[in-house]
């Protein structure tokens, strides 16, 4: 049977395709949905004969609440993470931390601002001459291994009485609980390809009457093949968006209604991170928590988490406003692991797994509209995450907890899943939150780092600590603006760049030349720890790469890449799927792509219509790993 939906812009001649009916459909499982479910799961269990969790397309039957999840696992989260967990909390009063896989509350928590050991490191003058006074005072600062230990852990930043956990576990755990209460069901390794549209019966306008899901059994550009199973249209009266900061259906639902006045999605980080295995005679306790900034560049903060059993998250954000083109995620990984402060504990340690994403850092500045006629946003791509606290899961889980108990009165008082409604429900729980009042004290708090780092510094100290009341100001431009241009200021530099280009033709990656040329020493893999990035594909990262499904990435205008020297988009790609082709548009390889996002907020290309020279679409498969 097919759809009565609208999908825009497709001129593509319609496929029959099987339609379901269900009351809601939810697309993405991740901490948000998981916080959503679980409200649900709780108040029907407290009361299954409630008539409100009475099924309208299954009468006689509970709701029909469908989730579909891109990855092939519920597991499949990519982050290790140290938490407030104050909404997680609330949802399990009774919370025993030991109970999850890797995790444990944060015992010990400190700021390490990390010195340049290599002299590699792009630094102003100013913080030049700070390394230089914290070198010379030294033994009367405690500058010990490069590193010099903030005194003090700022209030804003603090996660006293939080948990250190695993994403990929915890959402396991929260998993295994929903499915077992037999109100939801959850299905992995089905990507959601486009949200329907439906003309609004009660006025005029538009309403999301559910989603639709990928094609299979096609060829790399979607072209239908002997197996080919359209997507199945899922109808449903509400559909909850949780698909995070790159996920199809949001960023769908913002291009057809455009996002609110002033909101713009500007500031991106890249997160990459090892799982490590430490020493047997390791003296870092569980629950150990760093935060660091300095290394290997001014502007890379990092983190190093440590969960029971000798594990540790040990990982980098490479932030959009680093405007060096030459910027590549997973060697500044491996200087950053190396740095005396860090190797001191990690060496000898083992690689267990590894893992990368993309982070929405536009906090409130990229509040998409919350809610619409069927619809309701969740979850970091729904702004939630504070950059200030460095803080979105907790958040993304109480935003899903919001929408469940919204949900819930809506369906008690028997009310639709209008705008208003939802907006009367939701909306308002969400802004007289601490979810709220966080993100506004946040929302300017990164600013300066567009200014320079020093500025970026204070700018975030500003925001901390007068709660968000002042900031500093600076115009963020758009995310394909922020790539610097390479170029060559120096007969040093134009030397530089000479060697980087004679080591790319005895087949050597430009970046990872360029980072050679300006002085940073080579990685000397030792097989466990320190191992080339192509090796972490294949052991420490367990990509996976569902067959009979599209190229989720392609390129919009071959002509731009070829005529574009800084080939970022190769630079940040977290599993090295896209290389230079020989005519010089990048290749990309489908069976390496771990789903980071990066390459669409790392393009220095756009069109008129303000989106980059790439498109990142639904797709299956991607990085599969429990540790993460």
């Amino acid at each position: 049977m097919s759809s009565n939906v609208n999908m825009g812009e497709s001129s593509a001649p319609p496929i029959e395709r099987h339609t379901m009916e269900a009351d809601i459909a939810c697309v993405g499982f991740g901490p948000a949905m998981g916080g959503f479910l679980t409200t649900l799961t709780h108040a029907w269990n407290e009361n299954p004969a409630d008539p409100a969790f009475e099924s309208k397309v299954a009468p006689g039957l509970p709701l029909q609440v469908l989730c579909y999840e891109r990855a092939d696992d519920i597991a499949s989260g990519v982050s290790g993470v140290v938490t407030a967990a104050r909404g997680i909390r609330e949802s399990f009063p009774q919370l025993n931390p030991f109970d999850i896989a890797m995790a444990t509350p944060v015992t010990r928590e400190r700021i390490l601002y990390l010195l340049d050991p290599v002299g590699a490191s792009r630094r102003s003058l100013l913080v030049q001459m700070a390394d230089r006074t914290l070198r010379i005072l030294s033994a009367t600062l405690g500058v010990r291994d490069d590193a010099f230990h903030l005194p003090w852990t700022p209030q804003f930043l603090h996660k006293g009485g939080g948990l250190v956990m695993s994403i990929g576990q915890f959402n396991q755990w929260v998993g295994a609980q929903l499915m077992a209460s037999g109100l939801v069901q959850i299905w992995p390794s089905m990507p959601v390809s486009e949200p329907l549209f439906q003309e609004n019966e009660v006025r005029s306008g538009e309403k999301v009457a559910g989603i639709r899901l990928t094609d299979q059994g096609v060829d790399r550009q979607g072209t239908p093949e002997a197996g080919f199973v359209a997507g199945m249209d899922v109808r449903a009266s509400l559909t909850v968006v949780g698909d995070g900061p790159f996920g199809a259906v949001g960023r769908a639902i913002d291009k057809r209604i455009g996002m609110p006045p002033g909101h713009d999605k500007r500031e991106w980080a890249m997160g990459m991170k090892f799982v490590i295995e430490l020493p047997e005679e390791t003296t870092l306790e569980a629950g150990t928590v760093w935060h660091t900034f300095g290394f290997p560049e001014p502007e890379i903060f990092g983190f190093l988490y440590v969960h029971p059993e000798r594990l540790a998250s040990v990982g980098i954000f490479v932030p959009s406003w680093l405007g060096d083109p030459g910027r590549t995620a997973y060697r500044y990984l491996q200087h950053f692991i190396q740095h005396p402060a860090l190797w001191r504990y990690l060496k000898d340690g083992t690689l267990r797994s590894w893992g990368a994403k993309s982070l929405d850092e536009s906090g409130a500045h990229g509040e998409p509209f919350l809610m619409g006629d069927g619809y309701a946003r969740i979850g970091e791509g729904s702004g939630s995450t504070n950059m200030l606290a460095g803080s979105g899961v907790d958040e993304a889980w109480t935003t899903g907890v919001q929408l469940g108990e919204a949900v819930i009165d809506l369906l008690r008082v028997g009310r639709g899943f209008t705008k208003e409604n939802l907006a009367a429900t939701y909306g308002l729980r969400r802004r007289a939150s601490w979810i709220e009042r966080n993100a506004l004290a946040a929302m300017n708090a990164r600013n300066g780092f567009h200014r320079g780092f020093a500025s970026g510094l204070l700018g975030m100290a500003l925001a901390g600590l007068t709660g968000g009341r002042a900031s500093l100001v600076a115009k963020v431009p758009p995310v394909h603006k922020q790539i610097k241009k390479r170029t060559v200021r120096s007969l040093k530099e134009l030397k530089r760049q000479e060697a980087a280009m004679l080591a790319v033709e005895d087949g050597r990656a430009l970046h990872d030349a360029l980072m050679s040329a300006r002085g940073w020493p080579e990685i000397e893999f030792d097989g466990r720890l320190l191992i080339s990035h192509q090796d972490a594909l294949l052991m420490g990262g367990k990509v996976q790469a569902m067959p009979g499904f599209a190229d989720h990435v392609t390129f919009r205008n071959a002509g731009l890449c070829i005529q574009c020297d800084d080939k970022t988009c190769i630079a940040m790609c977290s599993g090295q799927a896209l290389t230079a082709g020989s005519e010089g548009a990048p290749v990309f390889e489908r069976e390496k792509c771990v789903h980071c996002g990066a390459c669409l907020w790392n393009c220095s290309h756009a069109g008129p219509d303000g989106l980059t020279n790439i498109d990142f679409r639904a797709g299956a498969g991607g990085l599969h790993s429990v540790e993460n």
